[in-house]
């Protein structure tokens, strides 16, 4: 029987185990959106994860949504990203970098010359993004024009380039959680008159020529994807048809023979049974290793994986206060309990400074 503590061959990349640790915005990169000293340290230590999915990281200036995200679409970012795998390979670990364009979710202050957001739509979302000053409303936006969009697909190619000079083993690009892909599928965003609007071979456009050219840059197998089908995050209301949208693009995207999937089952950090929605059916569309997350516990996951509904399970909030996770689910040993106010920005505290089982044995 397959267990979550089993090597796998995804794509080009060889896991020591399948539990793999979630993209996490953590707000601390250092000035010029450059990986700081402290995010070196917070990814070796968790580099006994099977794969790191890095924090996700905007593949231009445009696409920044959040202060002190890092990004991966110049020199000295891909320096500051080279010391982080660096450490994480050291460690024997495997490592990808998410590529994000926040679109619509984002403020003019974030935006060079303090331009507005670009997105599927002309229409503000409904949410918040962090500032120095907190938590504040997001920006109206502007719509893409369709002559825009190539230089968009660009940058998700160009950034995957960068990413392999920067010493990453992949990519995994973000289709979820209400962010520029996901403004584009989803028609409770997208009201676009254009090719890139409307009918579900329209709106999936944009994320088949941003994982073809992906693929065209680095090859399928060290390319994955995250998608996100009923999640409400960042006001995304639901599509008419979850089902059928994404069934057509995972089928569309089979030609790519990517190495992974990624999905996030039902709303992102809350209730797994928040919209319906089939995923065992939406898995039978993919060849390549398919990932679950959101909310899984050690029993949860064990058994998807022995069951055989995934390959792999991420997991998010917990890697955050348990660097040594895989040996604590392996064991059965207690989780450290984490500190939500140390989520997004600060310092070491709530970020490095969370003891190993074998560090509380000798305190």
């Amino acid at each position: 029987m397959t267990t979550l503590f089993d090597p796998i061959r995804i794509g080009d990349l060889d896991l020591a185990n399948r539990v793999v640790m979630a993209p996490l915005t953590r707000n601390r990169a250092a000035p010029g959106e450059v990986p700081s000293d402290l995010a070196v340290e917070y990814y070796r230590q968790r580099a006994s994860a099977g794969l790191i999915i890095t924090e996700a990281s905007q593949v231009s200036p445009e696409g920044q949504g959040y202060i002190d995200t890092p990004g991966i679409y110049n020199a000295r970012q891909v320096a500051g990203w080279r010391r982080v795998t660096d450490a994480v390979h050291a460690e024997g670990g495997c490592i990808v970098v998410q590529l994000w364009h926040v679109g619509r979710i984002s403020h003019v202050s974030l935006q060079p010359n303090g331009q507005p957001p670009v997105s599927s739509t002309a229409r503000r979302a409904e949410t918040k993004t962090f500032l120095r000053d907190g938590f504040v409303p997001v920006s109206t936006p502007r719509a893409l024009r369709t002559d825009e969009i190539p230089a968009v697909v660009a940058q998700y190619r160009d950034a995957s380039r960068h990413a392999m000079d920067a010493g990453f083993d992949g990519v995994e690009v973000h289709g979820a959680n209400g962010y520029l892909i996901d403004q584009f599928l989803r028609d409770s965003i997208n009201d676009r008159t254009d090719a890139y609007g409307g009918a579900i071979g329209n709106r999936t456009r944009l994320l088949l020529e941003v994982m073809q050219a992906v693929v065209g840059e680095i090859g399928g197998g060290r390319t994955g994807l995250r998608l996100s089908p009923v999640t409400p995050s960042n006001d995304a209301g639901q599509d008419s048809d979850p089902q059928a949208l994404l069934e057509h693009a995972v089928a569309e995207l089979a030609p790519l023979r990517l190495a992974f999937i990624e999905v996030v089952e039902g709303q992102t950090a809350g209730a797994r049974d928040y919209a319906p929605f089939d995923y065992a059916a939406l898995r039978r569309r993919f060849d390549g290793a398919w990932m679950v997350n959101n909310g899984y516990q050690r029993p949860m996951a064990l058994a998807a994986v022995a069951s055989g509904v995934a390959d792999l399970v991420s997991f998010g909030r917990p890697f955050i206060s348990n660097p040594d996770l895989v040996r604590r689910l392996r064991e059965d040993a207690p989780l450290n309990t984490a500190d939500p106010s140390t989520f997004y920005g600060g310092g070491a505290r709530g970020y490095v400074d969370f003891p190993t089982l074998d560090q509380r044995a000798t305190a």
